[in-house]
């Protein structure tokens, strides 16, 4: 399939922009812009940003960009579904006006000395199972802030430890943007919409909609507190993990939804049920919001 060239794109479709230079002139104009930063392979839970997005804005831009500094050795960098022309035509049908494509060597033209640092709230779950993920995550979301220079940001909530950090990021920093979630997209089978589950074989699939109801086992024994809801999960994952193909727990955890600190036998306030597991050799991560 070829891809959309600089500057063009099908009619009616998105303005493509691959430097710095062709974004400034594609966002010249006035008006409400807002971001909504992707990796491409674009898919349900994607439009369902979009869309959030273009309630709130004049201009919408979607960077699609697989960033390198996110991904550790032996992660699936280099076989992370990649088709700009695909992305581009589902960004036309969704009124995207700008798909901000830029190649690895636009955003690092040179080894990337100064990062951003994601603290002690980076190196939890996500940031355990992957060093590093966040200080990439976070790098790669102020260039594409400053580049930008959005009014608002849409990101998706099945990243939830993601979104926290950019918000907290954007607050410590005192970066002048709007950070909005969009809440998680189900498959009508209960999965969380991701760009990996093309990697799941049909038998893997059915293994991994464990987590879904891992996680909606926990959200039901809410009314016990913390240990009910992370027994209930556990017991449907403990299963899981004898299921053909089984499912291998990476981490579950309830934590505190602004600090994804664990959250104390006797908290009270908003949590998040996180979860990561493989099945095959597919990493995927769900959660699911608990107030407490």
């Amino acid at each position: 399939m070829t891809e959309p060239t600089p500057q063009t794109a099908t009619a009616g479709g998105p303005l493509v922009a691959r430097t710095p230079e062709e974004l400034r002139r594609a966002l010249s104009g006035p008006g409400h812009v807002a971001l909504v930063p992707t990796m491409g392979a674009l898919h349900g839970g994607h439009r369902s940003l979009m869309r959030l997005a273009r309630e709130r804005a004049d201009t919408v831009v979607v960077s699609v960009f697989v960033n390198p500094l996110q991904f550790g050795p032996g992660e699936d960098f280099d076989r992370y579904p990649r088709d700009l022309a695909a992305d581009t035509a589902l960004c036309a049908e969704e009124g995207v006006d700008v798909v901000f494509a830029p190649s690895v060597a636009t955003m690092y033209p040179a080894p990337q000395m100064v990062t951003v640092d994601a603290g002690p709230m980076g190196e939890r779950l996500e940031g355990a199972s992957r060093p590093g993920h966040f200080t990439g995550v976070l790098t790669v979301v102020a260039k594409l802030l400053n580049l930008v220079r959005p009014d608002t940001a849409v990101f998706g909530e099945k990243d939830a430890q993601q979104i926290a950090l950019v918000r907290r990021m954007v607050a410590d920093l005192d970066v002048p943007v709007e950070i909005v979630g969009a809440p998680i997209l189900r498959d009508p089978d209960g999965l969380a919409s991701s760009s990996r589950n093309v990697y799941l074989s049909d038998a893997e699939r059915r293994s991994a909609l464990a987590l879904s109801r891992a996680l909606r086992a926990g959200r039901e024994a809410a009314a016990g507190g913390p240990d009910a809801v992370r027994a209930a999960a556990h017991a449907v994952l403990d299963g899981a993990a004898g299921a053909a193909p089984p499912v291998v727990l990476d981490y579950l955890a309830l934590v505190d939804a602004a600090t994804f600190t664990e959250a104390a036998p006797g908290h009270r306030g908003d949590a998040v049920l996180a979860v990561a597991a493989r099945v095959g050799s597919t990493r995927l991560i769900d959660n699911v919001s608990i107030p407490l």
